[in-house]
């Protein structure tokens, strides 16, 4: 009411706001979802804690698994949703799912009841990390016409960077209070972090554009389809598939990444976690990168980089376990990759459908992001695993990744050809 009543309006207010707070506020939201990825650093404490679980329900791997299920599922279901209320009641209503999650996943560990940490973490913690992640999506594509792709990288490079920091933000506060009470306590202080995004967050208002920038001609005449209509699209569905190679392909291998490097190269356990830490920094810092860069190369020759480089070394990381520099360093390569396919595809949506209904749109393509995370370390680890049985005893495990590694190159040279396939779309105006 102070605003108004000094005479300046809530639009007049936004038309001034700085929009370089946005991707702060983007930022704030996913680097505490993206904790979601350390969350193996509580497998073994959750274990211990709850010991006898039938393997079909320990509840770490399920509630893992659950989470991204539910992330994929949550931000399909509630696109249009947070399209209607905007970015600031989504934002807060993520805020109160994810935190609320890890509170009842601590109460549960309490307890000691397992269901209740399946439905904290796994089910609760999972909608709340769907709803945070495409919350701040559409409202950066719209204040950033101009730079959709670097703007969508900052803001999802915190999911990957929030990785990196809850790793040993986890290990430590375990050892300082337990398992328990530190889910509790991080979900308290996500839940602040979070609520001071969506604070900051909001939508451009109407009509807005940079100042001295001028829309494309053919993105002027464009106009944004729903999401609906963009589902019955048939590039919808090439996105559809090479997000969902490039998260498969991705996601199998930091699967196996520890045991592989175990087994190459006889490196330690803690040695091993020493190097997938470092890969979530190359995972974070390519969602920047690569975003970034498509605004330049475009988007179709970005994703197509993607897989024809990933083909490559996916072929050649059988070859290398003599060479352990050059091991890490396709493995570092391929997560630039990982993380930018996440980052890219906000601004692709957004140059083919439009920005109006992105938000939707792009809960709608991360259903892929469920499929993937079943099926990526579901092809390694099996394949790995058949091949483990073949072996001789004392017979060297270098090369039972060779065919997970070679099947995933090829689900990449598929993915190559859906990018070629992809077009501009041919709309008629609303009349």
């Amino acid at each position: 009411m102070s605003t108004l009543a000094a005479g300046v309006s809530e639009t007049q207010q936004d038309a001034v706001f700085n929009r370089w707070l946005i991707p702060v506020a983007a930022v704030l939201v996913h680097i505490c979802i993206g904790s979601v990825y350390a969350w193996s650093t509580f497998n073994r404490p959750i274990i211990a804690l709850l010991p006898g679980q039938p393997s079909w329900f320990s509840p770490p791997y399920t509630t893992f698994s659950t989470a991204l299920v539910f992330l994929g599922l949550s931000a399909a279901v509630g696109g249009p949703w947070v399209e209607r209320r905007g970015p600031r009641v989504a934002a807060t209503f993520a805020a109160f799912l994810f935190s609320s999650g890890l509170v009842i996943g601590g109460i549960g560990l309490l307890l000691r009841q397992s269901v209740i940490v399946f439905l904290g973490m796994g089910v609760i913690g999972g909608m709340g990390c769907g709803m945070g992640y495409i919350a701040p999506v559409s409202t950066l594509v719209k204040w950033f016409p101009d730079r959709r792709g670097m703007a969508t990288g900052m803001a999802i490079m915190g999911f990957g960077g929030g990785a990196f920091l809850a790793g040993y933000l986890n290990i430590y506060f375990i050892g300082l209070l337990g398992v328990p009470l530190t889910l509790i306590a991080l979900g308290c202080a996500y839940f602040a972090i979070m609520m001071t995004g969506a604070r900051i967050i909001r939508r451009p208002p109407p009509g807005w554009k940079p100042e001295g920038w001028t829309p494309p001609e053919k993105t002027a005449s464009q106009r944004s389809l729903t999401r609906n209509e963009a589902v019955r699209t048939t590039q919808f569905y090439l996105l559809w598939g090479m997000l969902f190679v490039n998260i498969t392909a991705g996601i199998g291998i930091l699967a196996q990444a520890s045991p592989m490097m175990q087994d190459m190269f006889g490196k330690t356990p803690v040695e091993a976690a020493a190097v997938v830490s470092v890969i979530s920094l190359f995972n974070a810092g390519g969602r920047f990168f690569w975003a970034s860069s498509s605004d330049y190369l475009g988007r179709r020759n970005t994703y197509a980089i993607f897989f024809a480089a990933q083909v490559g070394l996916f072929l050649l990381i059988p070859s290398l376990q003599n060479s352990w520099i050059w091991f890490q360093a396709a493995l570092f390569v391929i997560f630039t990759m990982y993380g930018g396919g996440f980052a890219t595809i906000p601004a692709f949506l957004a140059d083919l459908f439009g920005t109006e209904n992105v938000g939707a749109i792009h809960g709608a393509i991360l259903t892929a992001w469920s499929a993937a995370a079943v099926t990526g370390p579901m092809i390694i680890t099996e394949l790995s695993n058949q091949a483990k049985a073949h072996l001789r005893p004392g017979e060297s495990r270098v090369h039972i990744y060779d065919q997970p590694l070679e099947v995933l190159a090829v689900l990449l040279g598929v993915a190559f050809v859906l990018t070629m396939l992809v077009g501009p779309l041919k709309i008629a105006k609303r009349a």
